[in-house]
């Protein structure tokens, strides 16, 4: 074999994986960002989030706790809520991708305690980040006044999802903790990143997120596995060629008998068998990309865990008010 074509074809075949796995992630939309920073984030306590917003410290961290306000409200079943999302989509009569049209936010001021510890969420800053097993409604645009008055079809499909949370909530809470207008801290979104309000359990939160698409799941995890495997090889292909210096096919195909070469004895005023070329470089850029996705496979096994569909209720779209 040509030397360096092992290595290289290795290569190759690991960035082609990558490349999928990520095109593949990269359908998920926002959504893949919200499981990975769910997945990732370093959880604190209340306590250490306060300690965070009175230093002035920024850091993107999650804590876990107990929803509570004094200003709930009660829903059409007598939940006592702090927060409802109104999301509502369009897609064509004749199929395709869903667009987003509008979201509708009621929040009141809440808290996430924990014990005696208690900081305060800025859910008006809530968007893609809430977490929810949301309750569906699919019709059609003319059931929705707004969507007809902005021009589109009557009859391209219209979807409504509402995701709320409430007192009986137990929640995960992603944000940069800090100092609110009044003074006192607050988590909120920051250093580039969402805030994040699941009230569901990770597993679930991650089965929600991933739509129930775990054929596509089980590709990217496949790809990236496979992509690690092929630089971890290259890697030590590599490797070989770097210390024999000829090749590893040419050191495989090499006489077993001991052979006296000119400069093999350091004795003389040859030198030594050194590197060809300069493959530290090249090892070391190798290792690192096998070392990232491997951690993103990791990452990504996470986001995906279970094969359940996320549970939906599907009624016809009420007229937006």
């Amino acid at each position: 074999m040509i030397p360096g074509v092992g290595p290289l074809l290795l290569t190759t075949v690991g960035f082609v994986a990558l490349i999928t796995a990520s095109l593949i992630l990269r359908s998920f939309g926002s959504r893949y960002r919200i499981g990975r920073l769910l997945a990732a984030a370093p959880r604190v306590s209340i306590a250490e989030a306060r300690a965070l917003a009175e230093s002035g410290a920024a850091r993107y961290v999650r804590i876990d706790g107990r929803v509570d306000s004094e200003e709930d409200w009660e829903d059409a079943d007598h939940r006592p809520l702090v927060l409802r999302r109104t999301a509502y989509d369009w897609r064509p009569a004749a199929g395709g991708r869903w667009r987003h049209f509008r979201a509708d936010l009621e929040v009141v001021p809440f808290v996430v305690r924990e014990e005696l510890d208690e900081i305060a969420v800025d859910g008006s800053q809530i968007g893609d980040g809430l977490v929810t097993v949301a309750r569906q409604r699919v019709g059609h645009a003319a059931d929705v006044e707004a969507m007809t008055a902005a021009g589109i079809d009557p009859g391209a499909e219209a979807r409504m999802e509402v995701g709320y949370v409430s007192t009986v909530d137990h929640a995960a809470v992603l944000g940069v903790p800090q100092r609110g207008t009044d003074g006192q801290p607050v988590i909120a979104p920051g250093l580039g990143r969402p805030l994040i309000v699941s009230i569901l359990e990770d597993g679930e939160a991650m089965r929600v997120l991933t739509g129930g698409a775990t054929g596509r799941s089980r590709v990217a995890v496949i790809a990236l596995g496979v992509a690690g495997v092929c630089f971890a090889l290259a890697v030590a292909w590599w490797l070989l060629d770097a210390v024999v210096g000829g090749g590893a096919a040419a050191a495989l195909a090499a006489s077993p008998e001991p052979t006296l070469r000119p400069g093999s004895d350091t004795r003389t005023s040859g030198g030594g068998p050194g590197l060809v070329g300069d493959p530290l470089f090249a090892i070391l850029v190798v290792f690192a990309v096998a070392v990232l996705s491997i951690a993103g496979s990791l990452a990504w096994i996470r986001l995906t865990g279970g094969r359940a569909d996320p549970p939906v209720r599907r009624e016809p779209p009420k007229p937006a008010r």
